[in-house]
């Protein structure tokens, strides 16, 4: 067996989607593997990853605007503010959603559905820089 690992940086511009798809896949380009199993890890508590549509751009905006509602930037609500009112509610967010994804790798491609990308997701309110561990195990 063989484990390679990567760390993917993302700059965030505020809370929503980013698709991370681009950069995970130049990165299996460059590792010229066969088939595998990639489990992607971010290193952070208040955002998270997600295997989403594509397709449609009103999809990630009303995965936002839910998230919202059900974790709002209301600062009363919690007794956790050290960072800002939307320091919580990120934690919430990140806690409901995913920090690793396990997906399968065949024949050096993601196996992905017709509409699937691997986003990460920013919860919080500022912009943020961001890691996302990769590491793929491959049978030489």
């Amino acid at each position: 067996m063989k484990l390679s690992t990567t760390t993917i940086s993302v700059h965030t511009n505020g809370p929503g989607l980013i698709d991370i798809t681009p950069e995970v896949v130049r990165w299996l380009d460059r590792e010229r593997v066969g088939d595998g199993q990639l489990t992607l890890f971010i290193r952070h508590t208040s955002a998270s990853l997600v295997i989403q549509e594509n397709a449609d751009p009103d999809v990630p905006k009303d995965l936002e605007d839910f998230m919202h509602r059900l974790a709002p930037w209301t600062a009363l609500l919690y007794r956790h503010r050290t960072e800002g009112p939307d320091d919580m509610p990120a934690h919430i967010r990140s806690a409901l959603t995913n920090v690793s994804l396990t997906i399968p790798v065949l024949g050096g491609r993601l196996v992905l559905g017709t509409w699937q990308a691997v986003y990460l997701w920013e919860h919080r309110s500022a912009a943020q820089n961001r890691e996302v561990v990769a590491q793929l195990l491959t049978n030489p």
